[in-house]
C-alpha cells in the first residue's frame, strides 16, 4: 500500500514542479515585454516631437491654399463685368434698331446688373469700370428712350372730335402691341435709371416723354373746341337771354371726357400703380390748363353780360361738375384739377342770385310810368320768365343754393362764399334743392310785387285802379307759374300769391264803398208798421212807397240818383280798364257779391219811386249783372 502511494505522490510532485517552471519562465517573458513597451513609449515621444512642428505647417499650408483659392475667386467675380462690358457694348453700341428688342433690353439688364456689382464691391480699382459702365448704360437707356418716344409719336397726332361724339365712338387708345413695348421699356428704363442717377428724382425720362407726347395730343385734339365755346357764347343781340346747350361748352367737356377716359387706357397697363396717377395727371394738366383758361373767358362774358348769360355760368357748372365727377368715378384722378377750374364761375354765379334780385328791385324802382288801364308791366312777366329759365337748371342751382345757405342770396359775395367740391349728392335736386329754389323764387316775386305796389301808389290815381294793376300783375305771374315747370315747384307760394291778389282786390273795391253806401238806407215805413225785431220787412214797393213822405221820397229818389251816378262812373271805369280775363271775371264776381244784394233789396223795397219812369230807378235788379260784365 505504501509504495503506490508514494508513487502517486512523486507524480503530483513533477506536476508542481512543472508549475513553477512555467512561472518562471513567465515572469521573465513579462519583464522582456514591460522593457518593449518602455523603449516603445520612448521611442514614440521621440517621433511625435519629431513630427509634430510638420503637421502645424501642413494645417497652415492648407488654410492659406484655401485663401488663395477664395482670393482667386474674387478676382474672377471681379473681372467678369469688365470682361462682361466688352460684350454688352457691342451689343448696346448697335442699337435697339438693328438688335431685336428683347435682346438689347436684356443687354442693358445684364449691363444694370454688372453696374450693381461693381458699385457694392467698393473697391477703388473698379472705379475706372463703374464710370465705363454708367456711361454705357447711358447711352443704352438713352436709346431705349429714342424709341419709346418714336412709339409715341406713331399715335400722336390730333384727331377731330366731334367725328367720335357725334357718332357716340370711343376715342383710339394705343395699340395693344405698342402698349406691351411701352411697358418692357419704360420697366428697364426705370432700372437703369436708378442705377445711374446722381439725385433722388421720382419722375423717370419715360414717365417724362409720355405726359410730354400725349399731353401735347389732347392738347392740341382739344383746341378747336375751347374755341369754339369762347366764339359761341359772343352775342348777336344784347338783351337775349341765354338758350340752353348754345354754348359749345358741353361738347367741349365732351371731348375732355372721352380723351381722358382713353388715356387713362393707355396709361394703366405701361405704369406701375404707384406711378401711373402722377403720369395720368400730369399728362393732363396742361390741357386743363387750357380749359381753366377758356372757363375764365367764359366768366368775364358772363360777368359783362350777367342777367342775361348768368344761365351759360350755370350750365358750365352743372356740365364741368359731372364731367369731374364721371371722370373721378372711371379713373379715381382729376376730381379736384377739374373742379379748381370752376371756381370763378361758381363765384359769378353765387354772386348772380344776389344781382338778379336787386336787379329786379331796381328795375321796378326805376319805373317812372305806368299803365293808365291798370295792366301789367313787361317786368312782371320777364321775371317770371326769367325763373322758369332757371327751372332748367336746377342742379347746378341747388348746389350753389345750398353752400350760400337759405337767403344767403341776399348777402352773398365773393368775399364771404366758399367753395366746395362738387358731390352726387350736392346735384342729387331733392326736397331741400326744391325748396331753397322754393324761397329764391319767393323772394324774387314778392321783390317785385312790394316794389310794384310801393310804385302803383305813387303814379296812379285812384285805389281802385291801383288794385287792377296789382290783380293783373299777380294774373299774369299765376298764369306763367300754372303753365311751367314752376307749378310744382312754388305749390307753397301759392297762399302768398292769394294774399296779392286779395290785396289787390281789396285796393279795387274801396271805390265800390261809394255806390255801396247810397243802398244802405233807413227803412221808411209808419212807425206803427215797423216790423218787431226779427220780424220780415214788407217788400211790396208800392204799399211802401205810398206809406212815405214826400220828404222821405224826395231822399230815396236822391239816393237813387247818385247811386246811378257813382256806379255808372265806376262802371265806366270798370270796363275801361285792361284787364286779364281772370281779373275781370274775379273782380266783376266781388262787385256783383256788394253790389246786388244791396241793390236788389233797395229795389225791391222803392222801385215804384218813379212808376217805372226809369228817371229814377234806371236799372233793374236783373240787368244789373249783365252791366258788370
Amino acid at each position: 500500500m505504501v509504495a503506490p502511494r508514494k508513487a502517486a505522490f512523486a507524480e503530483e510532485s513533477a506536476e508542481v514542479e512543472v508549475l513553477f517552471a512555467n512561472m518562471e519562465k513567465l515572469k521573465g517573458l513579462t519583464k522582456k515585454i514591460q522593457g518593449s513597451l518602455n523603449r516603445l513609449e520612448t521611442s514614440g515621444k521621440s517621433v511625435q516631437d519629431a513630427i509634430g512642428p510638420i503637421y502645424g505647417n501642413t494645417q497652415r499650408l492648407q488654410t492659406m491654399n484655401s485663401n488663395v483659392d477664395r482670393i482667386i475667386e474674387a478676382i474672377d467675380r471681379v473681372r467678369e463685368p469688365l470682361d462682361q462690358r466688352n460684350r454688352e457694348e457691342r451689343i448696346i453700341r448697335t442699337g435697339p434698331r438693328k438688335v431685336p428688342l428683347q435682346d438689347y433690353m436684356a443687354s442693358l439688364d445684364r449691363t444694370t446688373q454688372a453696374l450693381g456689382d461693381l458699385k457694392r464691391s467698393n473697391l477703388r480699382s473698379n472705379q475706372q469700370a463703374v464710370t465705363e459702365l454708367s456711361t454705357l448704360l447711358k447711352t443704352g437707356t438713352k436709346q431705349l428712350e429714342d424709341v419709346f418716344r418714336e412709339i409715341l409719336r406713331e399715335d400722336a397726332g390730333p384727331v377731330e372730335p366731334l367725328h367720335y361724339i357725334t357718332k357716340q365712338l370711343p376715342f383710339p387708345t394705343l395699340s395693344e402691341e405698342n402698349l406691351s413695348k411701352l411697358r418692357l421699356i419704360h420697366t428697364h428704363v426705370s432700372a437703369s435709371f436708378a442705377q445711374i442717377s446722381q439725385t433722388d428724382v421720382k419722375e423717370t425720362p419715360t414717365e417724362k416723354i409720355y405726359t410730354e407726347i400725349r399731353s401735347d395730343y389732347i392738347t392740341t385734339t382739344l383746341r378747336n373746341l375751347a374755341a369754339a365755346s369762347v366764339s359761341t357764347a359772343r352775342k348777336t343781340t344784347a338783351d337775349a337771354i341765354y338758350k340752353q346747350g348754345a354754348n359749345g361748352i358741353g361738347t367741349y367737356a365732351q371731348g375732355m371726357e372721352g380723351l381722358y377716359l382713353a388715356e387713362y387706357e393707355n396709361v394703366c397697363p405701361i405704369f406701375a400703380r404707384d406711378e401711373w396717377g402722377a403720369v395720368y395727371a400730369s399728362t393732363c394738366q396742361s390741357s386743363l390748363n387750357e380749359f381753366s383758361k377758356t372757363l375764365r373767358e367764359l366768366n368775364t362774358h358772363i360777368q359783362k353780360n350777367l342777367m342775361t348769360d348768368c344761365f351759360l355760368g350755370y350750365e358750365i357748372i352743372e356740365i364741368v361738375s359731372n364731367l369731374s365727377i364721371r371722370v373721378e368715378s372711371r379713373t379715381g384722378e382729376l376730381k379736384r384739377l377739374i373742379a379748381d377750374s370752376l371756381k370763378p364761375i361758381r363765384e359769378t354765379s353765387k354772386m348772380s342770385l344776389t344781382k338778379l334780385l336787386e336787379d329786379t328791385r331796381t328795375r321796378a324802382q326805376a319805373l317812372v310810368a305806368l299803365p293808365i288801364d291798370g295792366s301789367s308791366v313787361p317786368i312782371t312777366g320777364e321775371t317770371v320768365t326769367r325763373l322758369q329759365t332757371m327751372t332748367a337748371y336746377l342742379s347746378p342751382l341747388s348746389s350753389i343754393m345750398t353752400s350760400l345757405g337759405d337767403g344767403g342770396w341776399s348777402t352773398a359775395s365773393a368775399s364771404n362764399s366758399s367753395t366746395s367740391l362738387p358731390t352726387l349728392k350736392s346735384f342729387d335736386v331733392g326736397a331741400d334743392g326744391r325748396q331753397l329754389f322754393a324761397h329764391y323764387a319767393a323772394d324774387m316775386l314778392d321783390t317785385l310785387l312790394s316794389n310794384l305796389e310801393t310804385k302803383s301808389r305813387v303814379l296812379l290815381k285812384g285805389r281802385n285802379l291801383q288794385g287792377v294793376f296789382i290783380a293783373n300783375n299777380v294774373a299774369v305771374i299765376d298764369r306763367m307759374i300754372r303753365s311751367s315747370e314752376l307749378q310744382p315747384l312754388l305749390t307753397s307760394y301759392a297762399s302768398k300769391l292769394e294774399g296779392w291778389r286779395k290785396k289787390g282786390t281789396a285796393m279795387y273795391l274801396e271805390a265800390w264803398r261809394e255806390p255801396s253806401a247810397h243802398l244802405l238806407d233807413v227803412q221808411y215805413t209808419n212807425r206803427s208798421g215797423r216790423p218787431h225785431s226779427g220780424g220780415a220787412a214788407s217788400t211790396d214797393s208800392t204799399a211802401i212807397v205810398k206809406a212815405l213822405s214826400s220828404k222821405d221820397k224826395d231822399a230815396i229818389k236822391e239816393k237813387f240818383k247818385n247811386f246811378n251816378t257813382s256806379f255808372d262812373d265806376l262802371v265806366t271805369r270798370h270796363k275801361g280798364y285792361k284787364m286779364e280775363k281772370e281779373v275781370r271775371s274775379q273782380l266783376g264776381r266781388e262787385v256783383q257779391n256788394i253790389i246786388e244784394p244791396l241793390y236788389g233789396r233797395f229795389w225791391d223795397r222803392y222801385h215804384e219811386i218813379d212808376k217805372g219812369k226809369g228817371k229814377y230807378v234806371k236799372y233793374d235788379k236783373s240787368q244789373l249783372a249783365s252791366t258788370l260784365a
